[in-house]
């Protein structure tokens, strides 16, 4: 990597092949081998399989210990861009890989396929760089100062700031400290485990049409997908049809997928899809090219500066598999918070979020946070329905962002029992506290 010699983990399908492409109705019928010296456990994310194969160690299977096989086997469902990583630190490690699910009309489709897998990178390992996490700092290497946890302990204590209904965040008071974007500095930003030092090029036909199936698979960065010259069409999230909706620049935070059509020029060319890091000049991706066209260096870093991710497409989106009007039968309010100076994160809730098979459940969860969070629920899907008291038929996903200041409301059908973890996709935040759990009673 970058020249130097690395060690990352791999899952790997039984032809060498990074990950795996299934077909969707049928039956997930995988046979898990750990073939490393250390105990792991692989999750599903996308998949609702029974609450015993889920993939989160002790919750409730154990660690699968080197060279254990372990069989799974459930209904795959519909089809969608999905993923499947470690719910340990090793997720760092790059043990994570796509999860494609296909249906009948996409494989009749006249378009060709990409999947991009979008990752962060360090030398250091996970328990160093959430070692440097928890050390006092007060520059500006990700760390937030005592000012910033003084001013979140009077938030905490109920001095809000204002909110306004229609943004996708808040306005700051004056003098209110910015949102906190980046909070580690990696060595290389990877598609397909890959920089643009020496990126994919993946041959397109000339005027041809593109699906990018793309996966944000980072442990802590937030990237904006740009398209370039060639506009694109959102129809998925999360592995979950939208209403398409047409631009060149595309949010996708940790955790989460975005479908993306092109339709290319019908001349030769060079079309660079790029995932800019969020806040930093930083950028990895893939290049579409025609077979006789050429292709040129783009630099890892760009002259500007990757959008900051909030909620404005967010707003936009209207699933088209949307929830039953049904009026909830539970409904909790969430408070993500934390401090940055010890490092640790909270969701208010003691204890777990309890529900009943066959309960609409609804959770509204308000960041009171300077640091984004993607929250991921495992086992469901849920629809937005509502972003800073605007209510709304929005995206059916398995994995949202919340802003700093941000109040974003879920909805569910409680249809899957048992112990359910739902916490930030930021892998340090969740190590540090950043988690809690949808339980069913009489699941356990």
């Amino acid at each position: 990597m970058n020249g130097k010699p690395a060690t990352v983990f791999g899952l790997t399908n039984r032809n060498g092949g990074s990950g795996l492409i299934l077909d969707a109705e049928t039956q997930f019928n995988i046979a898990l081998l750990n073939d490393t010296s250390e105990e792991t456990l692989i999750h599903w994310h996308g998949l609702t399989p029974p609450w015993n194969m889920d993939g989160v160690p002790d919750n409730p299977a154990a660690l699968l210990k080197s060279k254990e096989v372990r069989q799974y086997r459930f209904p795959i469902g519909k089809g969608g861009t999905h993923w499947m990583h470690a719910h340990t630190l090793q997720e760092q490690n790059l043990l994570a890989a796509p999860l494609i699910v296909r249906t009948a009309e996409d494989r009749a489709r006249d378009e060709q396929e990409a999947v991009i897998l979008l990752h962060d990178f360090s030398f250091r390992s996970p328990e160093e760089l959430l070692a440097g996490l928890r050390s006092v700092k007060s520059d500006h290497g990700g760390q937030m100062d005592h000012s910033m946890s003084k001013t979140m302990t009077n938030m905490h204590a109920g001095h809000q700031m204002q909110m306004d209904g229609d943004a996708g965040m808040a306005m700051p008071m004056t003098g209110m400290p910015t949102m906190d974007l980046n909070d580690i500095e990696y060595d290389a930003y990877l598609a397909n485990d890959r920089t643009l030092d020496d990126p994919e090029v993946v041959r397109v036909e000339k005027g041809g049409r593109v699906r990018l199936r793309i996966i944000n698979g980072a442990t802590a960065t937030a990237f904006t997908i740009d398209t370039g010259s060639v506009d694109g069409e959102l129809i998925a999230v999360d592995g979950m049809n939208v209403a398409p909706v047409k631009g060149r620049l595309f949010p996708v935070s940790m955790g989460q997928r975005v479908d993306i059509r092109l339709q290319l020029p019908t001349g030769s060319g060079t079309f660079p899809i790029l995932a800019l890091r969020e806040g930093a000049a930083e950028r990895t991706g893939v290049i579409l090219a025609t077979p006789d066209a050429a292709v040129s260096k783009i630099e890892v870093r760009r002259a500007g500066k990757g959008p900051v991710l909030d909620l404005d497409l967010e707003q936009q989106l209207a699933g088209l598999s949307p929830l039953t009007a049904r009026a909830p039968d539970r409904s909790y309010g969430l408070v993500l918070n934390g401090n940055m100076e010890t490092y640790s994160w909270q969701i208010s809730q003691q204890g777990p979020l309890e529900v009943d098979n066959g309960q609409r459940v609804r959770i509204s969860m308000h960041n009171m946070s300077m640091m984004a969070h993607p929250m991921h629920l495992h086992g469901h899907h849920f629809q937005v329905v509502e972003i800073n008291g605007r209510k709304m038929a929005g995206a059916v996903r398995d994995t949202v962002l919340v802003p700093p200041m941000a109040q974003v409301t879920i909805e569910f059908d409680a249809l899957n029992p048992g112990r359910w973890p739902l916490h930030c996709h930021h892998l340090y935040h969740m190590a540090t506290g950043m988690m809690s759990f949808v339980a069913y009673n009489g699941a356990i």
